[in-house]
């Protein structure tokens, strides 16, 4: 996988073969063939190892305030980004030729289970729209910031994760004039987060 990823990562997938996966894993062209049958099916069970990876990562500490788990999640997320450049870089910028309606499965499941991870920190399981939009806007600047810090790295790991957090509670403040149901959950975030 780890073969696979690095080079789906790196590469556009029409420029890849199944030999070239084999050659870079240390198998035989056959062996890949066995277990995946087609590139297609190598590169979605690539992509399913690194969003199961990442989502698993996201999960937050069970104590702690809102925002501090938040901001642990965070860490953990660019844990991943950092230590599997390949694979991030493969599940969010897959080539035109490989976006099947399978990847962008892949692709929005992750999004899906991030969103949802967070809304749960701060007590939602149902988000009214606006805030599922919110959130899912979120979601894909963190992605972006991700994409970004990976190309230039001139920003401190830390200091991007603070300044998403910030924008994550700078997105729901603008959101909370419009919505109550954020405005409910900002209100229980802010007084959660300043309680000894």
């Amino acid at each position: 996988m780890a073969a696979a990823l690095e080079l789906f990562g790196s590469h556009a997938g029409d420029e890849i073969s199944i030999d070239d996966v084999a050659e870079r894993a240390g198998a035989s062209r056959a062996l890949v063939y066995h277990y995946f049958g087609s590139k297609q099916e190598l590169y979605l069970a690539a992509l399913r190892s690194a969003a199961q990876q990442l989502t698993d990562l996201f999960t937050p500490p069970e104590t702690g305030k809102p925002l501090d788990r938040l901001s642990t999640s965070l860490s953990h997320y660019f844990d991943f980004v950092e230590r599997h450049e390949a694979g991030f870089v493969a599940l969010l910028r897959g080539a035109p030729a490989n976006r099947t309606d399978e990847v962008s499965q892949v692709v929005d499941e992750v999004r899906r289970l991030l969103t949802n991870r967070v809304l749960q920190e701060f007590g939602v399981t149902t988000p009214q729209p606006i805030l599922r939009i919110t959130m899912r806007a979120w979601i894909s600047a963190v992605e972006t910031a991700g994409l970004d810090w990976l190309e230039s790295k001139d920003l401190p790991r830390k200091d991007l994760e603070s300044l998403l957090v910030d924008h994550l509670v700078a997105l729901l403040q603008t959101t909370a004039r419009r919505d109550p149901q954020t405005a409910h959950l900002l209100k229980t975030a802010t007084t959660l987060q300043t309680t000894p």
